[in-house]
C-alpha cells in the first residue's frame, strides 16, 4: 500500500538554544524539540526519570473524600468492593487497588463484569451481587464516570461509590462519594493523561502516606501500572513515562509472579520494553475478557505462588490461543467478503457481517482489514436478537461523528474518535450500511485514505554511530507522544549486496557518499526490483542494534522505500 511521507519540522531557533545547551547532534535536539523539550532541565528530567517527578496526588479533586470514606469503611469494618471493566487497564487497576487494600483489611473482595453478560463498566448484576453480599462500599476502577443512573441506583440500595477512571466525563456527573478523575474540569491535578491504573496507583499512594506505610507498599505495583499504560496506549509523557520507565525497570529485575509467567509462556527472553508488553504480554491478558470471563486475569495478577501463576497463566495462553484462531479465520473470511464486493474500490468505508463470528474479536479483526484496506471498517455480528459491532477509523478521521450521524438505524452506540462500538435490529442492516458510507464519503479526505508515515527527521548515513543510537536509546520508553524516532535517508545506492531473504525480507547494503549501512526491511519483498535498479532511492527507517557473534553495530531497520526524486 502506497504511503504518503511527511517530514515533521522542529523550530530551528529552539533547536540551536538547546544544542548549545547540551552539545549533542543537532538532530537530537531537534526530537526534543519535537517532544516539547527546549531547555537544559527540561531535558535532564526527560534524560534521567526520578520518582520525584511523580505529582502529588492530593492535588486531585475528591483525594481527600475517597481517602476519608475508605477510612471509615477501614475503621468499621465494612465491606468494600473494587470492581473494575475487564482489559488490560481494568484488570491490573482491580488487581492493584485489592491487594494494597488487602495490607489494611481483610473485608475487601473484587467483581469483574462478564463482556457478554453485562457489557462495559459498572453493571446492575454487579450492583445486586454487592447489594446481596453485604457490602457498604464499591470502589469502581478504570470505569464508573458514565454510570450515573447505576450508581444513583446503588445509592439507593444503601452503598456508596467512589469512582476512579480515566475516561472524559459528561456534564452530569454521578452521585458518588468522590471523584478521582484528573479530567473533570475543576480537577486542577497537573496532568491529565493517566490511564484507569495510573488514577489507582494515585490512590494508593495517598493511603499509604496517610497510613504512615512505606514507599514499597505502592511502588511494587508499578509493574502492573506499566502493563496498563503500554495495553491503554496513553501518552508516554509526563508522569505516564516516569511510571512507565520504572514499570518496566521491575518488569526486568523483579515482576510481579503472574507477569512472569506471562512472559515466560510468551517466551520472552530479553529485556522488556513497552513494545513487548503491548505485543506479547497484554493480548495474553484481554484475551481472557474477550474469549470468556476477564476474572481470571486478577486472579493470575494477585497470585503470589509461581506455580500456581503458571497455571493460570497457561489458562489466558489458551484463550489468546483460541483468540488468535478466531482471529484469522474471521480475518479471512471478511476480506473475502470486502473483495468479492463489485463497488469495493469506490467505496469510502468497510461494513462486514456473518452472523455465526465471535463477537469478542471483531475490534481486532476490524484493524487487521484497515491494514489491507485504509478505510474506515465496522466488523458486524449477530448476538441473540440484535447485530453488534466494532468499529475502527483511519488517521484523522471521526469516526464517531459518522456514527452519530447514523444514529436512527442503530439502537445504540458509543466510543471516541478512532473506535467505536454498536447494535442494531437484524433489518436495520442494509440501511445503515448505506447511510455509513454515505457520512465517510461526505466527511472523508483523499489524504486521509492514504495512510501516512510521519518521519522525525533526514538523518545522512555518515551520522549513524553507536554513541547516536545510545543517546536514542536513552528516550525510552517510547509510545504515544514520544514514539520511537524516524528517519530518512536520500539519495541512497544498493552496493551490490542487497537480498531477498526467505522470499519476504530483505537484507540491505546501501551506501551514500562514502558511508555503508546495513539493515533489514521486513516484509516488502515488492521493493527488491527498485533498489537493484542501480538508481537511487530514499529509506525511511529506525536504527536498532545487531549483535552477531558477540558484537554490536547499529542497523536500520527500514519500513518504506521510493524513487530518490530527480533533481
Amino acid at each position: 500500500m502506497e504511503k504518503r511521507w511527511n517530514l515533521i519540522s522542529a523550530d530551528p531557533a529552539k533547536v540551536r538554544v538547546l544544542q548549545d545547551a547540551l552539545k549533542i547532534h543537532p538532530i537530537l535536539c531537534e526530537l526534543l524539540v519535537q517532544r516539547g523539550i527546549s531547555d537544559f532541565e527540561e531535558a535532564k528530567k526527560f534524560f534521567r526519570p526520578s520518582l520525584d517527578h511523580l505529582h502529588d496526588p492530593w492535588l486531585m479533586k475528591d483525594m481527600r473524600k475517597a481517602v476519608d470514606r475508605i477510612n471509615i469503611a477501614l475503621q468499621s469494618n465494612q465491606k468494600i468492593l473494587v470492581f473494575g471493566d475487564y482489559d488490560v487497564d481494568g484488570t491490573t487497576s482491580v488487581a492493584t487497588l485489592y491487594q494494597f487494600l488487602k495490607q489494611l483489611s481483610s473485608n475487601i473482595d473484587y467483581y469483574i463484569p462478564h463482556r457478554y453478560k453485562e457489557g462495559y463498566g459498572v453493571s446492575k448484576i454487579g450492583i445486586d451481587f454487592a447489594k446481596e453480599n453485604g457490602f457498604d462500599l464499591i470502589i469502581s476502577v478504570d470505569c464508573g464516570i458514565k454510570s450515573t443512573d447505576l450508581i444513583a441506583y446503588a445509592k439507593e440500595l444503601g452503598m456508596d461509590f467512589i469512582i476512579c477512571d480515566h475516561h472524559l466525563p459528561d456534564a452530569i456527573l454521578p452521585p458518588a462519594v468522590a471523584i478521582l478523575n484528573a479530567k473533570q474540569v475543576d480537577c486542577t491535578y497537573p496532568y491529565k493523561e493517566l490511564c484507569g491504573c495510573g488514577v489507582v496507583f494515585k490512590l494508593i499512594t495517598a493511603l499509604a502516606q496517610e497510613h504512615n506505610m512505606p514507599a514499597s507498599s505502592y511502588l511494587q505495583y508499578l509493574d502492573l501500572v506499566a502493563t496498563a499504560i503500554a495495553a491503554d496506549i496513553v501518552p508516554i509523557t509526563d508522569e505516564n513515562r516516569t511510571l512507565a520507565f520504572f514499570g518496566v525497570q521491575k518488569v526486568n529485575e523483579n515482576p510481579s509472579p503472574g507477569l512472569k509467567a506471562l512472559m515466560e509462556l510468551a517466551k520472552q527472553t530479553g529485556p522488556m520494553r513497552i513494545t513487548n508488553l503491548v505485543f506479547a504480554v497484554a493480548p495474553r491478558i484481554n484475551a481472557a475478557g474477550r474469549m470468556d470471563d476477564a476474572k481470571k486475569a486478577v486472579q493470575l495478577f494477585i497470585e503470589q505462588d509461581h506455580d500456581k501463576a503458571l497455571a493460570f497463566g497457561s489458562i489466558l495462553q489458551q484463550d489468546n490461543l483460541d483468540r488468535r484462531e478466531a482471529d484469522t479465520t474471521i480475518t479471512e473470511e471478511a476480506l473475502e467478503q470486502i473483495e468479492k464486493d463489485p463497488l469495493h474500490h469506490t467505496r469510502k468505508s468497510s461494513v462486514v457481517f456473518q452472523s455465526h463470528w465471535h463477537k469478542g474479536v471483531v475490534g481486532i479483526v476490524a484493524s487487521r482489514l484497515i491494514e489491507k484496506h485504509y478505510k474506515p471498517t465496522i466488523v458486524l455480528t449477530q448476538s441473540g436478537e440484535v447485530i453488534t459491532g466494532s468499529a475502527r477509523s483511519v488517521n484523522g478521521f471521526n469516526l464517531y461523528e459518522a456514527l452519530h450521524a447514523c444514529r436512527e438505524h442503530l439502537l445504540g452506540y458509543g466510543g471516541h474518535f478512532a473506535a467505536a462500538g454498536m447494535t442494531m435490529a437484524v433489518d436495520a442492516l442494509e440501511g445503515f450500511k448505506t447511510a455509513f458510507e454515505e457520512a465517510v464519503a461526505s466527511r472523508i479526505t483523499e489524504a486521509q485514505l492514504t495512510p501516512e508515515i510521519s518521519i522525525n527527521a533526514d538523518l545522512p548515513l555518515d551520522d549513524i554511530s553507536m554513541q547516536f543510537f545510545q543517546i536514542i536509546s536513552q528516550m525510552e520508553p517510547f509510545g504515544p507522544d514520544n514514539m520511537r524516532p524516524i528517519f530518512i535517508a536520500k539519495q541512497v545506492y544498493d552496493t551490490g549486496y542487497t537480498k531477498l531473504v526467505k522470499e519476504q525480507h530483505i537484507s540491505f547494503n546501501v551506501t551514500q557518499g562514502k558511508t555503508n549501512v546495513r539493515g533489514i526491511g521486513y516484509n516488502m519483498p515488492d521493493h527488491i526490483k527498485l533498489i537493484k535498479s542501480g538508481k537511487p532511492f530514499d529509506l525511511v527507517f529506525q536504527l536498532q542494534l545487531n549483535e552477531w557473534q558477540g558484537n554490536q553495530s547499529v542497523q536500520m531497520q527500514v519500513i518504506d522505500v521510493k524513487p530518490s526524486e530527480t533533481i
